[in-house]
């Protein structure tokens, strides 16, 4: 049995991925539990779920940090709409009055 590609575990929804992970993270502690008693027959299975699970949590990582990426981008794209653009404060006390010349 030969091991999986990444490419099969990208092209689950994010429901099957965490489903897919709480399943092979079962395996392995039953395969734990079967060394433990004596039992074990295929000792290669522990790296086959190790690496399955692996590729699992990776996919899960790298769509939680796209997912960061564009909230943070939505969030900086709401503030600049939602903030006007600064005008200069200009009080009218200091538009009527003249500029006062100082002579030296």
């Amino acid at each position: 049995m030969s091991l999986t590609k990444i490419k099969e575990a990208r092209e689950l929804s994010d429901a099957e991925v965490a489903e897919q992970i709480l399943a092979v993270k079962r395996q392995l502690m039953e395969l734990r539990l079967q060394q433990a008693t004596g039992r074990m027959e295929k000792p290669h299975l522990f790296k086959h779920a190790k690496h399955r699970l692996a590729q699992l949590m990776t996919v899960e990582r790298e769509r939680q940090i796209v997912a960061e990426k564009e909230a943070a981008e939505k969030l900086a794209a709401s503030k600049q709409v939602a903030q006007p653009a600064p005008t200069p404060a200009v009080s009218q006390e200091s538009e009527a009055a003249e500029p006062t010349i100082i002579a030296q």
